[in-house]
């Protein structure tokens, strides 16, 4: 349907966003053209109704660089996508090879996010980088480039759930003796990856996973699900029954691929139930947001935050909380009775700081992402003199003080200042708040215990 060059702007506008509501409400990606039906723009879209039309809204501002595309739109066309996965890469694909001029993105001196999957490793990792061609994924199957790091960020931490693929940086060697001593990380304990870094997984299973993760890439949804029904039946025919029930599990997972609510698994920490289970805002935004605060290279995805409680002068207590994707896992949630202070809050510090992390230390276990010390500089100090006796030292150990809401960190000797509104203050609030209520609840366990006994 091309542009009348008679037609005006605001007859052409009403046009479009009548042709706009006609389009479904699913996943997909759009092209925005010119008269002369060249692309001007590609872009992706989780409801093509609602992102295509809200271009042509009286009100829209795209920008001081987008805007002037709108003069210049003459109709578009649309490509539907089984999922916002296909869109992203249907996206990432067709600007690659089309290079439309308001993209304009992939045409100034930024880089751009890639998808890497390093098949040169025994167990191939999946990352997220700017620089594809660095020496360490020399023969990885490269990806990209996306417009949209969180986007890809967000696919990746999803589809970890069905093909469990490992993210860290671990030199893994099936045959290494140190693995059967190795303590997985919180995304193995949540079902998010095999831990091959522990000999939870052969190595043909796990090519066999990633395999599955590639070909899902290259291939509709549709048709991976009607390859892995095909390959469960075969199993189960063999009698590899093991291998159909994986196979099974896969299925399900790539079924409920829309679902974005984590499913963690419940337990531990006695019948304690998370006060938060969602914060006020997105989570994400949160994570990104103290990614950008701290100055991290890798995305914030493991958080672990340390509080100490007293009553009275009597006992103290001490708590652990772990968040995983800015969502409570209570797997995670672990409590301590302190041995070595009454009521010094320092010495309660590095007595937890030592006993949870003693085997990350050594370099049998993966620090979480972020440690959270609830206090002001004087026990991000205690952590870090604890710290300081392990071998292995954690990636960042930041503290937030009550009161001022002020963040010190391991790597500036002036606290960081956030606006009470910053998204990442308030997940940081939100995650200390968990901790010290934890604790609190730990000490009235023991008062109520000791008043029974008395």
């Amino acid at each position: 349907m091309d542009g009348s060059t008679s037609e005006s702007r605001i007859e052409r506008m009403k046009r479009l966003s009548e042709s706009a509501r006609m389009l479904p409400k699913t996943p997909g990606v759009y092209l925005m053209k010119d008269a002369e039906g060249r692309v001007l723009y590609v872009g992706k879209a989780s409801s093509l109704r609602s992102r295509v039309g809200s271009y042509f809204i009286t009100s829209t501002d795209l920008g001081p660089k987008k805007q002037p595309m709108l003069e210049l739109v003459a109709y578009f066309e649309t490509i539907d996508c089984e999922g916002e996965w296909e869109a992203l890469l249907t996206e990432a694909r067709l600007i690659k090879d089309i290079r439309p001029r308001f993209n304009s993105l992939l045409t100034d001196d930024k880089t751009f996010p890639y998808l890497v999957v390093t098949m040169r490793d025994e167990f191939p990792a999946v990352y997220i980088t700017r620089q594809p061609s660095e020496p360490q994924y020399k023969g990885a199957r490269v990806f990209g480039p996306f417009t949209s790091v969180y986007a890809l960020r967000e696919s990746i931490q999803l589809l970890q759930r069905v093909f469990k693929y490992r993210t860290c940086t671990l030199d893994i060697k099936a045959d290494d003796p140190r693995n059967s001593h190795f303590r997985p990380c919180l995304l193995h304990a949540i079902g998010q990856c095999t831990a091959p870094c522990a000999n939870r997984i052969t190595t043909d299973d796990y090519r066999n996973d990633i395999d599955h993760f590639l070909r899902f890439i290259n291939s509709k949804r549709s048709v991976m699900l009607r390859e892995l029904r095909t390959e469960m039946i075969r199993a189960a025919e063999q009698r590899e029954y093991e291998r159909a029930a994986a196979l099974r599990d896969q299925i399900k997972a790539i079924e409920r691929l829309d679902d974005r609510q984590p499913q963690f698994k419940s337990g531990g920490a006695d019948d304690w139930q998370p006060e938060v289970t969602v914060f006020s805002g997105d989570p994400s935004k949160g994570l990104q947001s103290l990614q950008r605060t701290l100055g991290l290279e890798k995305p914030v995805r493991a958080i672990e935050a340390i509080d100490i409680a007293h009553l009275q002068g009597g006992e103290t207590v001490g708590s652990k909380v772990a968040f995983i994707d800015g969502r409570p896992f209570k797997e995670g949630y672990r409590r301590y009775n302190i041995r070595t202070a009454d009521n010094d809050d320092y010495m309660a510090i590095r007595e937890v700081v030592s006993r949870r992390y003693r085997d990350a230390g050594q370099g049998n276990e993966l620090y979480p992402d972020v440690i959270l010390i609830d206090g002001g500089l004087g026990q991000l100090h205690a952590a870090l003199q604890a710290f300081e006796q392990l071998d292995v030292q954690p990636p960042m150990v930041i503290s937030l003080a009550k009161r001022e809401e002020l963040i010190y960190t391991q790597s500036k000797t002036e606290p960081i200042r956030l606006g009470r509104q910053n998204p990442g203050l308030k997940l940081c609030q939100a995650i200390r708040d968990e901790a010290h209520r934890f604790a609190q609840h730990y000490h009235h366990i023991l008062r109520r215990k000791q008043v029974l006994e008395e």
